[in-house]
């Protein structure tokens, strides 16, 4: 027992923060950076098309649905596979791994994003948008200033359940050997080779913990928006 946590405690450093002294970010630090990264870009991202598939729901409006079958009908791991191979292609670069799968993460989870915004957005009253143009509001206007406030308290439970399952999904850059924390207890557990359920059940924990904060930080946001309005 003793010497499975001596295990954890010698390579504590790595899987906290990989090789950050040499200005390489890894373990855990690698993980929130990336899931920080991808969410930056997936909520905006995601709240835009929500908007635009609300204020047309034409062809735009199925066109944004198609798409957000397609991505989400798609294992991760191939939209990772599919980019690590394309942007070099597209770009004429070679992109770091961490930023592919951040690019990867925060592209499948727009389309979740979207899909909750925009059930937010359709559960509204249609009294507020057409009381928000009598009182001289654009379209637009209506949108960022009346409605998706209330659509963003109101949908905040499912956001939380999608980023969470976001920083879990950054364990799969393993695919392409990005040294999040993952990564970097498969590489502790292949040099020492000894004690694996230590170093995984320390990376389960560890996850673990990550999204019992996420959900707790929301909880208390969401308890203090209330209290203010």
């Amino acid at each position: 027992m003793i010497a499975s946590i001596t295990v954890i405690t010698d390579n504590l450093d790595y899987l906290l923060w990989g090789r950050m002294a040499q200005g390489e970010p890894g373990g855990v630090l690698l993980t929130l950076l990336m899931a920080l990264g991808a969410g930056i870009l997936a909520l905006p991202g995601g709240v835009l098309l929500a908007c635009l598939a609300w204020r047309w729901p034409g062809i735009v409006r199925k066109v944004l649905f198609f798409w957000a079958e397609v991505i989400r009908g798609i294992p991760l791991i191939f939209v990772i596979f599919w980019l690590w191979y394309l942007l070099p292609m597209i770009t004429g670069a070679d992109l770091p791994g961490a930023a592919t799968v951040t690019l990867a993460l925060a592209w499948f989870t727009s389309a979740s994003v979207m899909h909750s915004t925009l059930a937010g957005l359709q559960a509204l009253p249609a009294g507020q948008s057409e009381a928000a143009k009598t009182q001289g509001f654009g379209d637009w206007q209506a949108i960022w200033l009346i409605l998706l406030p209330q659509v963003m308290r109101n949908v905040l439970p499912s956001l939380v359940g999608i980023f969470i399952g976001l920083l879990k999904d950054t364990s799969l850059a393993f695919i392409v050997n990005v040294p999040e924390l993952t990564t970097v207890a498969g590489q502790v557990n292949n040099r020492v080779q000894i004690y694996p359920t230590a170093i995984f059940i320390f990376t389960g924990v560890v996850y673990y913990l990550l999204c019992y904060g996420l959900g707790v930080l929301a909880k208390r946001w969401q308890r203090r928006y209330a209290l203010a309005t």
